[in-house]
């Protein structure tokens, strides 16, 4: 298998203009919205409205496919392909340059909407594409072992009737649906979790609350409450069938390609903090030289040349995960690749930042302090760094999960 390493020409206007966002929009309200919703949690930000018509435009044009909606697979591929799934993460990216909250903020941009490009049938894509989805998972029971989903899901006439508690859902306060994970039958295991798209003012769901958080305080975190709440059947996203073979196979493709998604964000995060620490130094007269070995340079040239290796082998794997998604090749090893490695390279990475920049960095005069806050959740949603760890040693020593726990 051979991978182009450079960006591909067609994306590099979806690219430029990304940026353009992060710049000229995201970097100069990051402070502001990251200061007010520490305060007052889920409050609206009016500049993304304006700027979600925008990308909707862009995404109508058919000429691109940006952001969370685009990781969608093509059945039929021929050649090397980069296609949805490589826009998608290239723009992700650049506008977790600008600001990984504000990017979590966007309507329709939310992981539920991933959810929904990923497993949908046509008809469903077509149906659900309006729609403001978050991701509903994580239950007070459980955090990553997405197995142990007990919201259950009953069949009843036309609808599936839900009951069940879900946590730390993200933008689940603003977005106008959320897709939650729910067991057709807990006796059956993995099997029967389905995701289920259940749109806000649906009886029986109730947002309760938001939470206040260490980072990504712009960016709301609900518990939702499904109490009796009854689903139409055709809002199953997949099959309703429970296929044992299959195992948890059907909904866990979601991770495929929403996993590499969040690789981006922390990459993005992490290129912001490196270039501002590469700013500061040059201000500070410290000069890194790529010609000369680290430890003939300065201590702090030397770390800089150590953190922009460790981003380059987190950019790389996630270019790796998106490009096997393009091409319709089995990613899921790479996906938790490229999750694990970026999720912590990203941590690191802002952290050192801040320790480089001294006083100034850990101040609020500077976006270190917050890019090392936001960071983090980088490395806990979507599956912690220990459960990604967990999926590579499965797939490299070919263990079931009940083999290798």
């Amino acid at each position: 298998m051979s991978i182009n390493l450079e960006t591909p020409k067609k994306f590099d206007m979806l690219i430029n203009q990304a940026h353009q966002v992060s710049t000229e929009i995201f970097r100069p309200i990051s402070r502001k919205y990251d200061l007010a919703s520490n305060a007052e949690p889920g409050g609206p930000i009016k500049e993304l409205d304006m700027l979600a018509s925008l990308i909707d435009g862009m995404n109508a044009s058919g000429e691109t496919n940006t952001g969370a909606r685009g990781v969608r697979r093509n059945k039929n591929v021929e050649g090397n392909q980069n296609g949805s799934n490589m826009s998608g993460v290239l723009s992700i990216m650049e506008a977790c340059w600008g600001d990984v909250a504000m990017v979590l903020s966007m309507p329709r941009q939310g992981l539920g909407n991933a959810a929904i490009a990923s497993v949908a049938n046509d008809e469903q894509h077509e149906r659900f594409d309006k729609l403001w989805a978050s991701m509903a998972i994580t239950e007070p029971g459980f955090g990553s072992d997405s197995a142990a989903v007990s919201t259950t899901a009953v069949l009843d006439g036309d609808h599936y009737v839900l009951n069940g508690e879900k946590i730390y859902v993200t933008a689940g306060g603003r977005s106008n649906a959320v897709v939650v994970w729910a067991t057709l039958d807990k006796s059956l295991g993995r099997a029967a979790i389905k995701s289920f798209v259940v749109e806000k003012g649906t009886p029986g769901m109730v947002v309760e609350r938001l939470e206040h958080k260490l980072g990504i305080r712009a960016s709301d975190t609900a518990t939702i409450r499904f109490t009796d709440c009854r689903v139409p059947k055709e809002n199953l996203l997949g099959s309703p069938e429970i296929e044992l073979d299959q195992g948890f196979a059907g909904v866990m493709q979601t991770f495929d390609n929403t996993r590499p998604l969040v690789a981006a964000m922390a990459v993005g995060c992490a290129r912001a903090a490196l270039d501002e620490i590469e700013d500061l130094l040059k201000e500070a007269g410290v000069e890194v030289d790529y010609d000369r070995p680290a430890f003939s340079q300065h201590a702090a040239a030397a770390a800089y040349l150590q953190m922009e290796a460790d981003w380059e082998a987190a950019y790389l794997l996630m270019l790796e995960a998106t490009w096997m998604a393009d091409n319709n090749k089995p990613n899921s090893l790479q996906a938790s690749m490229a999750k694990a490695k970026a999720g912590r390279s990203g941590v690191d990475i802002t952290l050192r930042c801040v320790e480089l920049a001294g006083a100034y960095g850990y101040s609020e005069n500077s976006l270190l302090e917050k890019w090392a806050r936001d960071s983090k959740i980088l490395d806990i949603f979507e599956g912690t760094q220990q459960i990604q760890q967990l999926i590579v040693a499965r797939r490299l020593l070919d263990k079931s999960s009940a083999e290798l726990k």
